[in-house]
């Protein structure tokens, strides 16, 4: 498709590795498998800044596979906490316990075995078996979309099916099969540092002279997508409900954001105008008798805070009430001693509501 361009590609973006490439990442270089898994399955949908942090508590908490698969799951959420996508923790504790246990502690050597890894895709795989193994697989992710299609002005949309085939098969034609884990690293890295999102450092890019996008001035406008999710609000009240010195905390155990995690017992609102009306109610607990209480205070309401997800936009309060006794058990929630919340995994909207240091209450 691209035979003659993509050998000039491929011999810039390596000189441009070799002689300018300044970019620092804890995984980079790392020939150990089970780390440059660990970092893999880290940075799917996270950024490399975000991720450098919880990698490196990863591998100080759980140095070998070994000690990932034998750690509690909730410890394992505890130190994810904040990186969001939390399938991605299930799937790496799942798969830490298999390679463990059913394959006596060595990781698949092959991409086709790679990829059937749970929590593992293409592009993981062809990030694992070139990394580790120096085998010949192109990864194709966010910053190799946009630097081969501005490159190539390729306008096929990166997310429909035959634009996929279309980016894997001008990867592949421009990978250096002999180096392909330096190759692979070198786009990604060119990626990230030259040509970004936005801000493009078009007049100082090695490519820009046969770059398709640079000479026809449509750099922003590659890549293209053919879907856009849809955003939307929803409207949360917690309840921090104290009870003799211990807290009543839930699982999230339904399929929705923040699977497995846990939270303060919850009220949904279906608007913000029924969620501000509940919020400014100075008498919660006596209209709704909530939690089929006999004695509580309601100490604090706090002030609004704001988690934007990939697909939706979290608006959270929370309610603080001492309760002194109940008219019947309340079902479904386990009673934690506050010394112990630091240690439950919550979502990130929990702690920016307890930051006002709410527990100081008690």
């Amino acid at each position: 498709m691209f035979k003659k361009e993509a050998k000039y590609f491929q011999q810039k973006l390596l000189k441009w590795h070799r002689e300018h490439n300044k970019r620092k990442l804890p995984w980079k270089g790392e020939k150990d498998v089970y780390k440059i898994w660990l970092s893999e399955i880290i940075l799917q949908q996270t950024r490399a800044g975000q991720g450098w942090k919880y990698y490196e508590r990863f591998v100080k908490t759980f140095p070998t596979v070994q000690h990932l698969a034998n750690a509690p799951l909730e410890e394992v959420y505890k130190l994810w906490e904040g990186l969001g996508y939390y399938t991605r923790c299930r799937n790496l504790h799942a798969t830490a316990q298999k390679i463990a246990f059913e394959l006596n502690g060595h990781f698949p050597n092959t991409y086709e075995t790679i990829l059937k890894l749970k929590g593992v895709g293409p592009y993981t795989a062809a990030a694992i078996a070139s990394f580790g193994y120096n085998l010949p697989h192109a990864v194709v992710d966010g910053n190799v979309f946009r630097v081969l299609s501005r490159f190539f002005g390729i306008s096929e949309p990166i997310d429909s099916a035959n634009g996929k085939k279309i980016f894997e098969q001008v990867a592949r034609q421009c990978l250096a099969e002999n180096e392909a884990a330096v190759y692979n690293q070198a786009i990604m890295d060119f990626g990230a540092t030259m040509c970004k999102p936005e801000n493009a450092l078009c007049a100082t890019c090695p490519l820009h002279r046969k770059c398709v996008a640079f000479e026809k001035k449509i750099v922003t406008q590659l890549p293209v997508k053919e879907r856009q999710l849809k955003q939307r609000s929803r409207w949360f009240v917690f309840f921090v409900l104290e009870h003799k010195g211990t807290f009543a905390v839930q699982q999230r155990t339904q399929k929705d954001v923040w699977q497995h995690l846990y939270q303060f017992p919850l009220m949904e609102f279906p608007s913000e105008k029924e969620w501000s009306a509940f919020v400014k109610s100075k008498t919660i607990l006596d209209k709704q008798n909530l939690f089929a209480v006999k004695k509580a205070q309601q100490l604090a309401v706090t002030k609004p805070v704001m988690q934007k997800l990939s697909h939706q936009t979290i608006h959270a309060v929370a309610v603080v009430i001492h309760i002194g006794s109940f008219q019947q058990p309340m079902k479904a929630v386990e009673w934690r001693a506050k010394a112990d919340l630091p240690k439950i995994p919550f979502p990130k909207v929990i702690h920016q509501l307890l930051q006002g240091k709410l527990l100081e209450l008690f």
